[in-house]
């Protein structure tokens, strides 16, 4: 098939629910993508966060390949030695007491995990959520997220549900009633424009739900991984949730969802109250155990942390240069700059300078390279972006 005939198969066979770009992507390899004409891309979009590893890693390809010549499906109703292998490795990598897990197939499949659980182990129906907040467009998760062009049209959604503004605690504080289950909050805002909490307001909220005896449940589907320069963004700020909510990297580009709770809450959960046809399935087992090896293998955490740095000063500059960036934020290898103006046309032009970069909001632009990002890329990336600005504020 050419260009403009899987264009028109897609638009014509395919729900027409996303943004979508002008661009086939046919081959990837590290940070770089390739389009069907041969053209290459410096990827600073993981595919949404996805390929944290970068584009076909070799480990992963190896762990895909050798699993599905054995076996490719296993239901979670039989065990299986590649779901035994990554539930060790996670519980590795938690923070003690977090070492019950839930396998699923996506970021809001966590979040409804996560709902359920609160809701079964407290009794209470409760659940408080931030304004600006993302979690997914499942129903429940759907009911947790803020931005009011994805909730009115399924309105009404789950019930007692609310939000309170961000780096708010007098309002947090006045929305507990008898009936509140939990706490759920993003360490940071991706979709909500990459925005880093106040300091000392997320110990302020596990300290206000250890008083109320809430559940503190923490969307990491994004900022997890080492995407923030630590392994779970939750390190920054030195606090343990009871919920931790996980997805997006994690398999390494397969889809995996994963819910990981204290042993006492997350056996609340009965047999058969909360299951997955496709929950812990062999292939995405094997791919995700040999994406936290090379996690840890390849130091990637420490090269976020590190190159995070770097990027922040490049954009630093470009701040410094160009009035119409209004502000930097993040943290490690999640970074936004704030712009005066509307970005779908610098999106487009990065896009046709052979750069892809994400919005995360009307005027933000978001950073979200693999965590085997160079200095060098960065380079290439913060010259494209100089050349875009500089035509924008002249232009």
């Amino acid at each position: 098939m050419n260009e403009q005939e899987i264009f028109d198969i897609e638009n014509n066979l395919m729900a027409n629910v996303y943004a979508k770009k002008p661009l086939v992507l046919v081959k990837g390899k590290g940070t770089i993508v390739w389009d069907i004409q041969g053209k290459k891309y410096l990827d600073f979009t993981s595919s949404y966060g996805v390929a944290a590893l970068g584009h076909s890693h070799p480990k992963i390809v190896e762990a895909i390949n050798e699993q599905a010549s054995n076996l490719i499906s296993c239901h979670s109703g039989f065990y299986n030695p590649k779901r035994a292998e990554l539930l060790q490795k996670l519980v590795h990598l938690t923070p003690k007491g977090l070492n019950k897990i839930f396998l699923s197939n996506s970021g809001a499949e966590s979040v409804e995990c996560a709902i359920k659980l609160a809701r079964k182990f407290s009794g209470k129906t409760e659940i408080i959520a931030f304004m600006g907040a993302y979690h997914g467009k499942t129903m429940g998760a759907l009911s947790a997220t803020w931005d009011k062009k994805y909730r009115k049209p399924f309105e009404p959604l789950v019930p007692d549900i609310k939000h309170v503004p961000p780096d708010n605690l007098d309002k947090l504080q006045k929305a507990i009633t008898e009936n509140t289950a939990a706490v759920l909050i993003e360490p940071i805002r991706g979709e909500g424009g990459v925005r880093v909490p106040s300091k000392g307001f997320l110990q302020d909220v596990r300290e206000i739900c250890d008083k109320n005896k809430l559940l503190l449940i923490l969307d990491e589907v994004q900022t997890s991984f080492g995407r923030t320069g630590k392994l779970f963004a939750f390190e920054h700020w030195k606090i343990t949730p009871d919920i931790l909510c996980l997805a997006k990297p994690f398999a390494g580009g397969l889809p995996i969802g994963i819910t990981v709770a204290k042993d006492h809450i997350m056996s609340s959960l009965k047999i058969g109250e909360h299951t997955s046809t496709f929950s812990g399935g062999p292939v995405v087992c094997a791919a995700a155990s040999a994406a936290i090896t090379a996690l840890q293998e390849e130091m990637l955490v420490e090269n976020a942390a590190i190159n995070g740095k770097y990027f922040v000063t490049k954009l630093e500059e470009l701040k410094n240069k160009y009035k119409i960036i209004k502000e930097v934020r993040g943290l490690g290898l999640m970074l936004a700059i704030e712009l005066r103006k509307d970005v779908a046309k610098i999106i487009q032009k990065g896009s046709d300078k052979g750069l892809l970069i994400l919005n995360a909001g009307r005027n933000v632009l978001r950073f979200l390279p693999p965590l085997v990002v160079t200095k060098d890329q960065i380079d290439q990336a913060i010259a494209v972006i100089d050349s875009i600005l500089g035509e924008e504020q002249n232009g």
